[in-house]
């Protein structure tokens, strides 16, 4: 079955859950778990192995927003565990890293979403 302009749609919505989440941590407003950077946990590279590969898994430009994706979380918990060790401002900062990395997957699911 194709996919629609409604499964790339929710893909972006689970991006923006993890910048929320994420922001949520460095504001002190909850706990960064450590599932909130599991690619495995995150919604979007569940999207992205239940829904994506079985597909189109053979495409380079899956396996690229997999890697973005990857980059996206490894930053996140970076910035997560700067505001642990008291660096708020550095990890508030780092957000920017993070907001780069979401530009990226939204290009490269625009890309895969009119290619499909």
């Amino acid at each position: 079955m194709p996919l629609s302009p409604f499964d790339f749609q929710q893909a972006r919505v689970k991006q923006v859950l993890f910048k929320s989440r994420l922001r949520s941590v460095l504001y002190g407003v909850r706990e960064a778990e450590p599932a909130l950077f599991a690619y495995a946990e995150n919604p979007l590279g569940q999207w992205i192995q239940t829904v994506l590969k079985p597909e189109f898994g053979n495409q380079p430009a899956v396996r690229e927003l997999e890697n973005t994706l990857q980059h996206m979380l490894s930053t996140g918990q970076d910035l997560a565990n700067r505001y642990q060790r008291g660096l708020i401002e550095e990890a508030r900062a780092g957000l920017d890293q993070v907001n780069a990395f979401a530009d990226q997957i939204e290009t490269q699911l625009l890309s895969l979403e009119s290619s499909l």
